[in-house]
């Protein structure tokens, strides 16, 4: 009998694939997603230049020439100047420095504080349930611009009181949909295993239900963007933000409709707001997509 080892067929060997790394895993991606790259690319492209807008922009945002005022686009002046002569290139640059940092401060905040009392309303239920359901039917009987301008108006023109304004409104969203999620997640088997097994409900909750709700919030939180981008300047155009020389997009808008003849001091926040805004949208459609497995198949 032959010693040799018998050689398998080729069909045979085992195949041996490397896993894709997740650089590899996000180009392929954004391949198969341009709109997502676009908005990827787009928002990116606004955080550095809000971060780098005092390296870059040409005057300072304040900076007054009644001389040259309401002066069209020029080499002087990329975006034209306003009614104080300011200029307006300047100023949309600075304007992203408080637009983009208010819609997500409120995303956030708004996001923990909906996620948090929707797990705990849908995992307890009971009177909790119902108080808080309720509570959420009473804020979105209205519509989130008009209610924030009310809570705003209360509280007095700021920034810190559009910020807190549209927190209020804001987390009743992410607690009806954290609810609904984890409503259908606590009744599948590992729950209930676990909870068989005694383990602690809060661990329960927190450590096995909640993660596993938390893709669709991350979808909605990322679309949200652009909506609490888009009502931060709604606040401020209605004169319920920050104070009015303020370089802030929305009341940059405001003001060129005083002078629309001049449109481009109207034109170029209100250009920069809808990039912003467009971004988030792709961006979060395409997030939408590789977290859902029945779109993500062959990313």
């Amino acid at each position: 009998m032959s010693s040799q080892p018998l050689a398998l067929k080729p069909d045979a060997e085992p195949i041996l694939r490397k896993q894709p790394g997740k650089f590899t895993v996000l180009s392929r991606f954004l391949r198969r997603n341009p709109l997502a790259a676009l908005g990827l690319i787009l928002f990116t492209s606004w955080m550095l230049i809000s971060i780098l807008a005092p390296l870059i922009a040409p005057y300072a945002p304040l900076d007054q020439d009644i001389v040259n005022r309401l002066q069209g686009p020029s080499f002087a002046h990329w975006f034209g100047t306003d009614q104080l002569g300011r200029d307006v290139f300047s100023r949309v640059l600075y304007g992203g420095r408080l637009s983009l940092p208010a819609g997500i401060m409120v995303v956030i905040v708004a996001g923990i504080i909906g996620t948090i009392l929707g797990a705990l309303s849908g995992f307890i239920g009971g009177w909790f349930d119902e108080l808080t359901m309720r509570a959420t039917e009473v804020f979105l009987a209205f519509p989130t611009i008009i209610l924030a301008m009310a809570v705003a108006a209360a509280l007095g023109p700021s920034l810190a009181n559009a910020i807190i304004a549209m927190v209020v409104v804001w987390w009743p969203n992410y607690a009806r949909v954290v609810r609904s999620l984890v409503i259908g997640v606590k009744s599948q088997e590992y729950v209930e295993a676990a909870n068989a097994l005694g383990v602690p409900r809060n661990r329960v909750l927190w450590r096995t239900v909640l993660p596993n709700c938390l893709a669709p919030a991350v979808v909605l939180a990322t679309i949200d963007l652009g909506n609490a981008i888009l009502v931060f300047a709604g606040l401020s155009f209605l004169g319920l933000g920050p104070e009015p020389s303020t370089p802030e997009w929305g009341r940059m808008v405001a003001d060129g409709i005083a002078y629309f003849d001049q449109w481009w001091m109207a034109a170029f926040p209100g250009l920069a707001i809808f990039t912003v805004v467009i971004a988030f949208n792709f961006l979060g459609d395409g997030i939408r997509d590789a977290l859902d497995p029945r779109l993500r198949k062959g990313v």
